[in-house]
Parts: structure tokens; sequence; C-alpha cells
């Protein structure tokens, strides 16, 4: 057998058993981070709820200051939809599903471009002082088979993105 022979049969071999092992994997991800707000609660929901205010905030709305954005409805009320078109950023929209009233804003994520995905995101904030808030901000989607062999790495990158915009929020509601 030539050498050409048994490094193409190796990595057949490897190609297949990381096909085996996605088969296995799980498939689904809950991503979970926090921040303390020296805001009163009333400020940072009134910020949050508003879907436009991510402009400011949150690093994969940032990453592309061209981007073309698209809006449905009004802003800050369940049903409004913002939608973006980036070569950056993708295609994607975001609407808003659930508000309770000084608690938490409830979004379904809906991407088009790079890959079509479906996430579900939430943030729920608590106040810890008159003046002290506590925002957790949750992402939650699945990735497809075989793509799920990638899963640890994205819950890294998101989990990393998702604590640079929340820091990049404490800034904006501190000042």
């Amino acid at each position: 057998m030539s050498t050409l022979t048994t490094i193409l049969l190796v990595f057949i071999g490897i190609i297949l058993l990381l096909l085996v092992i996605a088969r296995f994997m799980r498939k689904d991800y809950t991503i979970s981070c926090e921040v303390v707000i020296n805001a009163p609660s009333a400020v940072v929901f009134s910020y949050i709820r508003q879907l436009k205010n991510q402009d400011n905030f949150n690093k994969w709305v940032m990453v592309d200051p061209t981007m073309q954005r698209t809006y449905k409805g009004t802003d800050g009320a369940v049903g409004f939809v913002y939608g973006w078109r980036s070569p950056k950023a993708g295609e994607g929209e975001q609407e808003i599903t659930s508000i309770k009233e000084g608690k938490s804003v409830d979004t379904e994520i809906r991407f088009v471009k790079p890959f079509q995905s479906i996430a579900h995101a939430g943030m729920t904030i608590t106040a810890l002082t008159p003046q002290q808030t506590q925002l957790t901000w949750t992402n939650a989607s699945a990735m497809k088979y075989p793509m799920n062999l990638m899963l640890s790495a994205i819950v890294k990158m998101l989990t990393k993105d998702m604590n640079t915009s929340l820091r990049n929020l404490k800034t904006i509601l501190e000042k």
C-alpha cells in the first residue's frame, strides 16, 4: 500500500470517527451570563426592553457599523422585529416574544445567513438594592448534526461575546 493510500485511509477513518462521535454528542445548549449594574432596576429594564439599544452595547450588532437594519412594530413591545443584513454579521431578525414588566424581555432570534438557525434569548433583571440591579442574559439554541461537533467552541465564543456585551451595557448604564 502506498503512503498516499495510507494517508487517505487514515483521513477517511478520522472523518468517520468524528461523524460517529457527533451522532452521540448533545445538540442543544443554554448559556447564562450575569452582570451587576449600579443603576436602579427601572432604568436597566427601560433600556434593555428597547431592541434598538443593542446598537450601543451588543458586540454582534456593533461588528459592522454599516449594517442594514429594518424595524417592524413598536420597539419595546411584544411583536417588535429588529432585522439586520451585513457581510460581516450575516442576516436575520430578532423578535420580542414576551415582556414581564419590570422583570424580563424574551426574544426569538432567527438567523438566515451564514446559516439558518433559531435561538431564544432572554434578559431578566433582579433588584439587589434600590441602586443595584443584577442582569442575567440567557441564550439557548441547538446545532444540527454534524455541526454539533463545534458546539463547545461555539458556546465558548458566545459566552465570551455575551460577557463583553454585558460589560458594555454596564458602562453605558452606570454613566
